[in-house]
């Protein structure tokens, strides 16, 4: 079944034609979350969501290590408007074996890495980096951090 908004299809469901059936798809309920964060547990959208494991070792880690763990993790679920199941799973995998536990971080894991060395930065529409002088670097200054880090050695 789809449904429409001003000639647009706004979303797709599954119809089922079982009396009292309801089907929901969890990802749509996602900009719900946010306000209502205590909903990923208790609403029904999400009660038989199934997702690979690494998303429950994530929210554990992101709950154990930070107060806003639950709504960090939301924030990682939203990514699934974006990418589907499989690229925000080895995006994640890939944040669990460096120990980053952010929504920004995994995005840029899930995103195909561009190579750097084909693109070209362009100031056009940004003027006012126009303005901006960047100093060379003295990379000799940099020496004194090997030296310390051979004396952790």
């Amino acid at each position: 079944m789809k449904l429409c908004h001003q000639h647009q299809v706004a979303a797709v469901h599954d119809r089922s034609w079982d009396r009292g059936q309801q089907i929901f798809d969890p990802r749509h309920y996602l900009p719900l979350l946010e306000r209502k964060p205590h909903s990923l547990d208790h609403g029904r959208p999400f009660e038989n969501w199934s997702l690979p494991a690494c998303f429950q070792i994530l929210r554990d880690r992101l709950e154990a290590q930070q107060d806003d763990g639950m709504r960090e993790y939301i924030r990682i679920l939203r990514l699934l408007e974006k990418y589907t199941p499989a690229q925000l799973a080895r995006a994640i995998e890939r944040a669990l074996q460096l120990g980053v536990y952010h929504a920004d971080a995994i995005a840029s894991f899930a995103d195909p890495l561009v190579c750097w060395v084909s693109t070209t930065f362009s100031l056009d529409g940004r003027d006012h980096l126009r303005q901006v002088k960047v100093s060379p670097c003295d990379v000799r200054v940099y020496r004194c951090l090997t030296r310390w880090a051979g004396a952790m050695a």
